[in-house]
């Protein structure tokens, strides 16, 4: 990035959407501004920093992939501002792909982040042309439920105490990723209906 596109808070790799919601590549930087913080108020056992720098090493071989989403001030051409609001991230197996992480800051959830993470997780593994992806959930995440079907996903098994060696998780899978009709159904998404 230049002077310049720093001064006017500008970023090539930066992504925006019609709402001010900036995606970037997460850095090691991002742990510390936001990423931390959204990850300990998500959930009951939250990765640690080591586990993130080796995440963010791993994107850097190509097996992994990882956004952070932050909000524009004054709308859709202000600088970024404040601290990453939520983030996510894929593992890449094959010719498919794994939801490893995703997480929104109490602050912003039901505000279209964890939505606008999901479609660009997907434009990701579309992109690398896996065929499939997959995610565990908690038992109890409804929200997550509700977001993940609206993606396609669908159960496809259990793994008993799974998180903490206390919760379940449902294993889910959407398959058929690279067909039209799942184009069309991320277009949706992206247009929030």
């Amino acid at each position: 990035m230049s002077v310049i596109e720093r001064m006017l808070g500008r970023d090539p790799d930066d992504a925006a959407d019609s709402n001010g919601l900036v995606l970037a590549p997460m850095r090691k930087r991002d742990l510390k501004d936001g990423v931390l913080d959204t990850e300990e108020h998500a959930y009951p056992t939250p990765w640690s920093t080591r586990v993130f720098q080796s995440e963010i090493e791993q994107a850097r071989t190509g097996s992994r992939y990882y956004l952070t989403a932050r909000r524009r001030s004054g709308g859709g051409r202000g600088r970024v501002s404040g601290p990453s609001i939520g983030h996510a991230g894929l593992w890449f197996t094959g010719d498919e792909a794994h939801v490893t992480n995703v997480a929104v800051h109490p602050d912003a959830r039901r505000t279209g982040v964890a939505r606008t993470l999901m479609v660009a997780l997907a434009d990701e593994a579309i992109r690398r042309e896996c065929v499939a992806w997959t995610l565990e959930v908690r038992v109890s995440s409804t929200g997550a439920h509700e977001l993940y079907h609206r993606f396609g996903f669908v159960p496809a098994g259990v793994r008993k105490r799974y998180y903490d060696n206390v919760e379940d998780a449902i294993v889910m899978w959407c398959h058929d990723i690279l067909d039209d009709d799942y184009a069309r159904r991320l277009d949706a998404l992206r247009e929030n209906r």
